[in-house]
């Protein structure tokens, strides 16, 4: 019994004393292959992030039917135009208890010195389509040159920017407002936002004008958001809306599954392919570092087999090591991505059921990867411990 047990404690108390005599290349090589996980946690959070700052923009007006442009799955996934004064047909509706105009568009503007990509939403002041609270601040009161901006823009309250040829002044703060492309968004009035999509310069206009061209109506919006009345079935409403020809209608659901389907699909599919790759590498790393470590204690593994040590004790002490590396490289990884986080060009959201999944993934990589290891250690001739 004591014989087994003295077994069974050389068995377990290698792998620790070979990481203590060597702790400094172990510890280098966990503090790379963290870096590596990290970044495999980073891209699982940016796209989290990517997609729960498109929804964000969906979600903040507490819309339940999306007109557009018919033909088109407008306004994000493609363009869509559509009269200003539809927003009366669609209130009249049965069911439809508000409707209001919306416009969507990106713009470039100099503010403190550097240049501002914004995505501008023109919204009507008191209908659907804008926020219904700020962080800080208040709402637009004004119909004019007032605008709502998020806190990624890096504006704060009373600061002046210029849109166009008109200034504005930020009345409000919001938080975690960014479309899809990563712009942080802005609210103003839809008259602000139809004249700085729709106005042509002064020369462009009687330019157009001479050639007896058709200006384009100021009063065009983008989409016409519309709450309906909770009882009433919103599906019912939107066919009803799609009878009409020459509009479309999508439900908020719809028009949700369109952005994450199609106009974040393409990143999805980016971030899946580079985190596939990444996960890869790590398991090719870890199996030559496992490979490597192996090789340099073949003569401590053959004494345990010449003192009857069984396989299975040899297949566990390689496996400690595998697992102890890839668990103190998650953890030092998941540290560092929660650390720096706030420090990324794009929103990063780490979910505890994705650290959790890249935790089992991780943890089956290692496993994996220790396969070579250890069929290298069962080929181990016993009597190379005798060797000179």
């Amino acid at each position: 019994m004591g014989r087994q047990n003295y077994k069974w404690k050389s068995a377990v108390n290698l792998a620790y004393r070979e990481v203590r005599h060597k702790l400094g290349r172990f510890l280098l090589t966990c503090v790379g292959l963290s870096l590596l996980l990290g970044v495999v946690l980073s891209m699982i959070g940016i796209y989290r992030g990517l997609v729960d700052d498109a929804l964000t923009i969906l979600r903040v007006p507490k819309i339940d039917i999306w007109v557009v442009e018919a033909g088109t799955l407008g306004p994000f996934a493609e363009a869509s135009r559509i009269p200003g004064d539809t927003r009366e047909a669609i209130a009249r509706l049965s069911g439809i208890t508000a409707a209001g105009a919306v416009t969507y568009q990106t713009v470039e503007a100099n503010h403190a010195g550097r240049k501002l990509r914004l995505y501008a939403i023109g919204y009507e002041v008191g209908r659907p389509g804008g926020p219904e609270q700020v962080s800080a601040g208040r709402l637009i009161v004004r119909s004019h040159y007032e605008i709502i901006a998020d806190e990624q823009t890096g504006m704060n309250l009373g600061d002046r920017i210029k849109l166009g040829r008109r200034s504005f002044t930020v009345v409000g703060l919001t938080k975690h407002h960014v479309a899809s492309g990563g712009d942080p968004a802005i609210y103003m009035s839809l008259r602000d936002s139809q004249v700085l999509q729709f106005e042509l310069a002064p020369p462009a206009a009687r330019r157009e004008i001479a050639r007896g061209a058709a200006v384009l109506s100021l009063d065009t919006v983008n989409a016409v958001v519309a709450r309906a009345d909770p009882k009433v079935d919103t599906e019912a409403v939107a066919d009803t809306i799609r009878r009409w020809k020459h509009l479309g209608a999508m439900t908020q659901q719809e028009q949700e599954r369109v952005l994450t389907g199609s106009v974040v699909d393409r990143a999805r599919k980016q971030i899946g392919l580079f985190t596939a790759i990444l996960l890869t590498v790590s398991t090719v790393i870890i199996a030559l570092i496992i490979y490597t470590m192996t090789m340099d204690k073949l003569r401590g593994i053959a004494t345990l087999k010449l003192i009857g040590a069984p396989d299975s004790r040899i297949i566990g002490l390689i496996l400690q090591q595998a697992v102890a590396m890839g668990v103190i490289g998650f953890v030092f990884g998941a540290a560092l991505v929660t650390l720096v986080h706030g420090h990324f060009p794009r929103r990063v959201l780490l979910l505890p059921q994705d650290v959790g999944l890249i935790g089992l993934i991780v943890l089956f990589v290692c496993i994996a990867a220790s396969s070579l290891g250890v069929r290298v250690a069962l080929k181990v001739d016993p009597a190379n411990a005798l060797g000179g």
